[in-house]
């Protein structure tokens, strides 16, 4: 499977992981990939199933057709999802709400395949705050997402911005190891393209759109495992699979997380 994002990792990147993670680098062509959400927010909730492609190939991804995909959760709620092309399955009736426990399922090509995944309680996402530094002789710019960590030990957060309306995606994750119980102190770094022009140079009135996702343990595992594999340096493509909640050999996950967004525009540094 290829690595389709574009990653980079916080200031405080050595609290976000918990331990290092042994990955099986071996080319992985060939094989299914399962990327499944369920969210808080109302539906239609999507499955998306592909086949893999080798390191060297282009990014093609095979769609897998004929899957029968079945989403459940812990009260009796169940729904066959309908395929709607380009290796989509979607939802018409089904909900997300915090707390439940999700289970999907999926048989294809012969194989059943099943995951599991809790959505946690929602945690406010109050904001965005500004900073900025000197990285030689240009402004880079931070954005510290404003929430309050709940006290009970265990809560993972993934987040994702984009800049304007640039597709390029960048992810972190965080944890609550440091700082349990209080209002959070870990920023988004903003790219100043320091890295000969593979990155957007941020700059006043650029829109940065952000995404706080409160995530399971086992989400939080095979992201952190992805930005792991990509060595923070975005845009390389990946043959590894990373820890997946997902049985059977599959790769890719399934998520049930919460979701809220927030837009902050860049400001003018103030002398």
């Amino acid at each position: 499977m290829k690595n389709t994002f574009y990653i980079i990792f916080s200031l405080f990147a050595l609290t976000s992981c918990e331990k290092e993670i042994e990955l099986d680098l071996n080319n992985q062509s060939g094989n299914i990939v399962i990327e499944g959400n369920v969210t808080n927010k109302p539906g239609p909730y999507t499955v998306k199933i592909t086949k893999s492609v080798g390191f060297s190939e282009p990014n093609q991804y095979p769609a897998v057709t004929g899957a029968q995909v079945i989403l459940s959760d812990d009260t009796g709620q169940t729904e066959t999802l309908q395929y709607t092309g380009n290796g989509i399955y979607q939802t018409t009736t089904f909900t997300g709400q915090p707390g439940r426990i999700y289970t999907l399922k999926v048989q294809a090509d012969g194989k059943q395949y099943n995951a599991q995944s809790k959505m946690p309680d929602v945690v406010n996402f109050d904001g965005l705050e500004q900073s900025s530094f000197k990285f030689g002789d240009k402004n880079t710019y931070t954005l510290l997402p404003l929430f309050t960590d709940p006290m009970p030990l265990g809560n993972r957060y993934l987040f994702s911005f984009t800049i304007n309306d640039l597709t390029k995606k960048y992810m972190n994750t965080f944890s609550d190891n440091v700082n349990n119980g209080l209002a959070n102190q870990q920023p988004l770094i903003l790219p100043n393209d320091d890295n000969k022009g593979r990155d957007h140079e941020v700059i006043v009135g650029d829109k940065i759109h952000v995404e706080m996702q409160c995530i399971d343990n086992n989400i939080f595992t095979y992201y952190s495992s992805l930005l792991q594999i990509s060595g923070g340096n975005g845009g390389s493509a990946t043959p590894a699979n990373p820890p997946s909640n997902i049985s059977n050999g599959a790769l890719g996950y399934f998520s049930a997380h919460t979701t809220d967004t927030q837009t902050f525009v860049i400001q003018p540094v103030t002398p």
